[in-house]
């Protein structure tokens, strides 16, 4: 059932079968993965970047509409049996360095007496401003680096301003994930292969794409509104329509997705 998917057999058998392409001297893993696997093969090591030689497989795998192809390096010094191992051991490291730095396992400060209250004092603008000040009132906050900055940050204001970032932001998101399952998609899921497509750049001044998007809007200060992805998303239909010809597949793709834009941007 749905809760043996997450006790790590699915990792567990791909470090079996990495390492026994190892074994058999295999350096690439090639595969197609839908929608819906894209997620798995990424926790794997696969990537949408291809790097082995297209001469190597062309010909060789079957081609799929709708399907994204994904590519494992499988490194030969590397021990996949004990993959789980070595995680452990790197962040038991990471661990070890921080305790050295760390001084919050070797400093205790004196508990506040009963009935504590900071000295305020006047001119505080806002609430948020008090709450910050009482807090670096108390022993030990400013000797672990804080500041009024990093307190006011956190302060309301400072949290909506976050809240409204964060939901425009998976707003977007939500937006190109639909926009990818649409089956009309496949053209504009990675940048146009410029190494193939020698004169796009001639005829494109302006190359967009679907992961170009989806990593503006991760980085979170590209789009500051949803009129500003349907602008790019345009451009991108736009972009193939300019450089196919009107009997071809990608053309025909660009105007069933243009028609799908309109139902999720309506005017």
């Amino acid at each position: 059932n749905g809760s043996q998917q997450v006790k790590g057999y699915g990792t567990k058998l791909m470090c079996l079968l990495k390492q026994h392409a190892v074994t058999e001297g295999v350096e690439y893993f090639i595969t197609y993965a839908d929608n819906y696997a894209i997620g798995y093969f990424k926790k794997q090591g696969f990537t949408k970047t291809i790097t082995m030689s297209k001469s190597r497989f062309h010909g060789l795998i079957k081609d799929y509409d709708g399907g994204t192809l994904m590519e494992c390096y499988v490194h030969p010094s590397i021990d996949y049996y004990r993959v789980p191992d070595m995680i452990k051991a790197q962040k038991e490291f990471i661990l070890d360095r921080i305790r050295l730095t760390s001084k919050s396992d070797k400093v205790v400060y004196p508990p506040l007496p009963k009935g504590w209250k900071a000295d305020t004092g006047s001119g505080l603008s806002s609430r948020g401003n008090e709450a910050a000040f009482r807090a670096m009132a108390i022993p030990g906050v400013a000797e672990a680096g804080w500041t009024m900055a990093d307190l006011l940050a956190s302060t309301t204001a400072a949290k909506d301003s976050d809240r409204q970032r964060n939901h425009l932001k998976s707003e977007l998101l939500s937006i190109v994930r639909k926009t990818e399952d649409q089956q009309c998609a496949w053209p504009f899921r990675e940048p146009v292969d410029t190494t193939e497509v020698t004169d796009y750049l001639n005829v494109i001044k302006d190359p967009i794409d679907l992961s170009t998007i989806e990593k503006r809007i991760r980085k979170g200060d590209w789009y500051k509104s949803k009129e500003m992805l349907h602008v790019d998303m345009l451009r991108m239909v736009n972009n193939c329509k300019i450089y196919n010809d009107p009997s071809s597949p990608y053309y025909e793709c660009a105007e069933s997705l243009e028609k799908f834009l309109k139902e999720i941007f309506p005017p």
